[in-house]
């Protein structure tokens, strides 16, 4: 069998958990931050997990 290949662009976006979860970032905090409220930025800088029915498709993209 051939080594499968990982998907470069969503290897840089997600990441396996130890559990073998999946992990993500938020989007919306790159630019026009002013407008935003302290509270809203706070929680899109921290990570989530990634819903259940679009996890099997991104661990087949990364299966390493």
């Amino acid at each position: 069998m051939p080594k499968l290949k990982t998907h470069k662009g969503a290897a840089k976006r997600f990441k396996k958990t130890a559990s073998g979860k999946v992990k993500r970032g938020h989007s919306g905090l790159r630019h026009m931050l002013t407008s935003k409220s302290h509270k809203r930025k706070k929680k899109l800088g921290s990570a989530t997990l990634v819903s259940e029915a679009d996890a099997p498709k991104i661990r087949r993209m990364i299966p390493y």
